[in-house]
């Protein structure tokens, strides 16, 4: 009978590997994923360096405002300024393109601010001033400042604060009366409508007197039919925000005294709270028109105009008339995606055109807020399956003390006081006591140490840096929106262009949604070679896409002079290479900047001789590069096309032609062959998929075949045009983008 063994050996048999301390489960959980958080963060939102006051200011609780002019035949026909292809040679904004001013424009100036608002203008000869609320981040609260255009709108000339109180101001109404200039700003901080005289114009203004004593909001005050008209909204009582209200007084001067209308107050017809006021009143063929605001889905989502039909000391009637301005579809990525508020429309003297300057934000209110508190709710969710995992392998013990129960007095002299104690304890006792049973029932039911147990702890992990991410991305994301950057506070849009075929669509209809979303991106044309094009509705894009169907398959279709371009910049990219918004607003800010150069994210190096085209790894070992692919690069296409339509460029087109290759090598011979300076500037991604590795249609699949050719056109290339610029070295821009 064999002997049963010994109670030492069944101990270790039974014997089970110590659990991890708390401290060190907490700790090594934590480290892990603060380490994901940060690596994330680090790829999901490259810091490139860029230069002070280039990009939008913060947005805080408020949004992000700033103001776009808009031009046209009458105040129902307003088209964006970039519409009209005003161009602007500081800057290279070819053309001038909505946001005019920014709270970047007034920072620069040295005046802090994080949004520009309700924006009024004031024609004064050939000088158009605008003014506007801008937020004070610092003292948080807003103050009035100006900006002038002496070229009908297209630059402005930030002239800082010009007006700044103990109290918040806004909604800056300035008007002219007699020989003076008069602003009438909101105050209802101090519970009156105060009127202020210009002692200085447009910088020095001292308060020339109270015309109310009401908490007005979006005062203004028009004449008409032989009367001044004074239309406000008195936000004071309540359910006047919900319900939307508005107030008349009249009077024989705009300086008082003013009588009440009779209808006061006067609640808005329509179907849309829009009593309060959106800007100035403005008569068109001898009607009057009112701008409201329409509160939709956030704070002032959009305007509405109404006709006014009768407005007398006794009577108001207004209706509601179509008010169309173009519907920004990129959202976000737009300066007004998510909402206007505000318009001011005038017309220009000595001109049939009228101007109108609108606020616009890209983020609803509140935004910020929302992205913070969904963020710490990930967060949250993130801990407490932490804790849910330590109890599961037995780190954490979720057993909470008897001491921690709540003693019941002894004391005979107050019996309520007793019961309720008692009652008490025993519902916190039940509350433990469930405490700890569900800690004895989770507790070191996974083994870290069986294969299959660690299965489950693999996927708890996964939720875990999913859930960590989530809230990363949440809180120090931003607003998702890629914001183009602006030179010498001027915005502007460029065309991209690509070519491609039947055998690609699937790649064009994916190139198509993705960019149509950029800020700067005007429109896509489409130069389609072979095969059957692509109809109308067969491509999403939130920008215009035209189809240039061409007669041959050629590469060199891809530089054809098109005259119906409406940009003075040209991206063309292949439909095959995917990056950000970001790095193409990068690359054509650097244009801007170099707008006589190919400005693209893929250098090349040839040297030797004959020369030898060498790749971008080979171009970084030896310092420099003097070649940029023009499948992802900005140029000048008035300048580049008839370079490379020019008749001494008629043989290397034909190489073209022979090789099916080469078309970009050319265009950067023909740049350097016209100046002896620098003719390429390289723009590093944040990150680029080519998606040509993912199908069977790319033209250069045999790489090194691919480069044998190109090393023959280089050779070709040299024996006609000379030899390329000298090799321009990484790094030398000063930017931090060409690393």
């Amino acid at each position: 009978m064999p002997s049963s063994p010994t109670r030492p050996a069944m101990e270790h048999r039974r014997r089970q590997p110590p659990a991890p301390s708390a401290p060190a489960y907490l700790a090594a959980t934590l480290a892990f994923l603060t380490l994901a958080a940060v690596a994330y963060s680090r790829a999901a939102f490259p810091r490139f360096p860029h230069p002070p006051a280039t990009r939008g200011c913060r947005a805080d609780a408020e949004g992000s405002w700033s103001a776009g002019v808009f031009l046209g035949d009458s105040p129902f026909s307003l088209k964006p300024i970039e519409h009209w292809r005003i161009s602007s040679d500081p800057g290279a904004a070819w053309p001038v393109a909505n946001p005019v001013v920014t709270c970047a424009d007034v920072a620069e100036a040295g005046f802090p601010s994080s949004f520009v608002a309700n924006p009024f203008l004031f024609i004064q000869g050939d000088s158009i001033y605008m003014f506007f609320e801008t937020k004070n981040p610092i003292a948080s609260q807003g103050d009035i400042a100006a900006a002038v255009s002496k070229d009908a709108g297209t630059a402005w000339q930030q002239l800082g604060v010009v007006l700044d109180e103990e109290w918040h101001l806004s909604y800056p109404y300035v008007f002219s009366y007699g020989n003076e200039t008069y602003m009438m700003p909101e105050s209802r901080k101090k519970g009156n409508l105060k009127l202020y005289r210009a002692v200085e114009f447009p910088l020095k203004w001292e308060l020339e007197k109270v015309l109310l004593e009401r908490p007005l909001v979006d005062s203004v005050i028009i004449y008409f039919k032989g009367s001044y008209w004074l239309l406000g909204s008195d936000l004071s009582s309540y359910g006047a925000k919900q319900t939307g209200e508005l107030f008349i007084w009249y009077s024989s001067s705009p300086l008082g005294p003013w009588n009440p209308h009779k209808q006061n107050p006067i609640h808005n017809t329509g179907n849309k709270p829009s009593a309060r006021n959106g800007g100035r009143p403005f008569i068109y063929n001898d009607n009057l028109y009112r701008i409201g605001k329409y509160r939709g889905g956030g704070y002032g989502y959009t305007i509405q105009v109404f006709k006014v039909e009768v407005l007398t000391a006794d009577q108001y009637k207004e209706v509601a008339v179509p008010f169309v301005l173009d519907k920004p579809l990129k959202d976000r990525n737009a300066w007004n995606g998510a909402r206007s508020h505000h318009l001011d429309v005038q017309k220009l003297p000595l001109s049939q055109h009228w101007i109108g300057v609108m606020d616009g934000d890209r983020v609803l209110s509140g935004d910020s807020i929302h992205r913070l508190t969904v963020g710490c709710m990930f967060y949250g969710a993130a801990c407490i399956l932490v804790l849910l995992l330590g109890g599961l392998i037995g780190a954490i013990k979720c057993t909470l003390p008897l001491r921690w129960y709540l003693p019941h007095t002894e004391k005979r002299s107050d019996t309520f006081d007793i019961e309720k104690q008692v009652l008490l304890c025993h519902k916190f006792s039940w509350l433990i006591c469930n405490v700890n049973r569900l800690g004895s029932l989770i507790g070191g039911k996974i083994n870290y140490r069986a294969w299959k147990d660690r299965v489950y702890i693999a996927v708890i992990i996964l939720i875990l840096v999913v859930l960590t991410l989530l809230g990363t991305n949440y809180i120090f994301g931003g607003s998702g929106a890629e914001e183009p950057y602006p030179i010498r506070g001027r915005y502007s849009q460029f065309t991209l262009l690509t070519m491609t075929y039947d055998a690609r669509f699937w790649n064009l209809k994916m190139f198509v949604e993705h960019y149509s979303k950029c800020a700067s991106v005007r429109e896509i044309v489409v130069v389609w070679n072979k095969g059957r094009s692509p109809v109308q509705g067969e491509l999403k894009s939130m920008v215009p896409v035209r189809i240039r169907v061409e007669n041959k398959n050629t590469l060199n279709n891809r530089f054809k002079i098109d005259k119906e371009i409406k940009t003075g910049a040209v991206m063309e990219l292949d439909d095959d290479i995917m990056m950000t918004c970001d790095d193409l607003e990068r690359g054509f800010k650097v244009w801007r900047e170099h707008p006589d150069r190919i400005v693209g994210y893929y250098p090349r190096l040839a040297e030797g001789w004959p020369l030898e085209y060498r790749n971008e790894r080979y171009a970084r070992q030896q310092g420099g590069y003097n070649i940029i692919l023009t499948g992802a690069a900005f140029m000048d296409h008035e300048l580049a096309f008839k370079r490379y339509w020019s008749k001494e460029a008629e043989i290397g087109r034909q190489i073209v032609d022979s090789f099916f290759n080469c078309e970009d090598i050319l265009l950067n011979f023909l740049f350097a062959n016209a100046s002896s300076a620098s003719t390429v500037e390289y723009v590093k991604p944040a990150w680029a998929i080519d998606m040509s590795k993912f199908s069977g249609v790319a033209i250069s699949r045999n790489t090194q075949a691919h480069y044998h050719v190109r090393s023959k056109c280089l050779a070709l290339f040299s024996g006609i045009f000379g030899n390329l610029t000298s090799k321009r070295s990484f790094n030398s821009r000063g930017d931090g983008w060409d690393v």
